[in-house]
């Protein structure tokens, strides 16, 4: 199935795409796609739902992130063989971790807006893990039973506040609007070759990442697993596993996100995101 939440931020609804890629409305059977739908024991549930039976959701509203209530928002850095080469980085040994502020998650086509003063916001196609029932200490074999499914996120990166401002990744990942999730979650069973996905991000029309999760350093069972002995993953946290490479802080000349530009970015079969970028405003 593909979960999703739809309306005003703030006013999202439950939602799903049926097989005709129409949108319909799952309001009238569950209150909200959170925490307690991501279990496999709800999601068999909400499939065996006839949804040519459920109302069916006129004209093009927007898609929120597809799950409520996210407790983390964690990331991998430095996950792709070619990324890390481009980057001119060793391969790491562990996966490398950071967080994302929950106050950065954004809907798929929401803009994004460039933080004040910023020179060198960036772009990051992702694949992203969405924890469908705890994890706490398990292993690579069965990290995967864990997992409600998989969506596209945009890790966007301020790269003066990662690199520049102290050895703390996370200022440069957390700011508003850094974390456009979605725009539908993909339950697990339906993404079969998880680790031979494709992946692609254009910016203004031209092509500037083009990848395949066949070349992620640490695998998603790997990175579950690994996170899992240091922190416990609860239904609803989100992962992002990292970028192929492509990403603006390694072109030459360097090339970072400036008000106006417009980004198109997805993985085959997790849908695709459409994103403006404008310049900060306060709200």
């Amino acid at each position: 199935m593909k979960l999703v939440r739809y309306g005003r931020p703030g006013k999202e609804k439950p939602g799903l795409i049926d097989d005709e890629g129409k949108l319909r409305d799952l309001s009238g059977v569950i209150d909200d796609i959170g925490p307690e739908q991501l279990s496999d024991k709800a999601i068999k549930k909400l499939s065996k739902i006839p949804h040519a039976d459920l109302p069916l959701v006129r004209g093009n509203p927007r898609m929120g992130v597809p799950v409520a209530k996210v407790g983390k928002f964690i990331g991998i850095g430095l996950n792709y063989y070619d990324h890390a080469e481009e980057m001119g980085l060793p391969i790491p040994k562990e996966p490398i971790v950071f967080m994302k502020a929950t106050t950065c998650l954004s809907g798929a086509d929401d803009p994004v807006m460039l933080p004040k003063g910023s020179k060198k916001t960036d772009w990051e196609v992702e694949l992203g893990i969405i924890i469908g029932t705890r994890a706490r200490y398990v292993s690579e074999k069965d990290a995967e039973k864990h997992i409600a499914g998989y969506c596209v996120i945009n890790d966007l990166s301020e790269r003066e506040y990662q690199f520049e401002q102290g050895s703390q990744w996370d200022k440069g990942k957390g700011c508003d609007t850094f974390g456009p999730v979605g725009p539908w979650l993909v339950t697990r069973d339906e993404v079969y070759q998880v680790n031979k996905l494709d992946l692609y991000l254009e910016l203004n029309g031209k092509r500037m990442q083009t990848g395949s999760t066949e070349n992620m350093i640490f695998s998603v069972a790997q990175i579950v697993s690994y996170l899992s002995q240091y922190m416990t993953l609860e239904p609803g946290d989100v992962i992002a596993t990292g970028t192929p490479p492509g990403v603006g802080n390694a072109r030459k000349p360097k090339r970072f996100l400036k008000k106006g530009d417009f980004l198109r970015l997805g993985i085959a079969g997790l849908g695709e995101q459409q994103q403006d970028v404008i310049a900060y405003q306060q709200y």
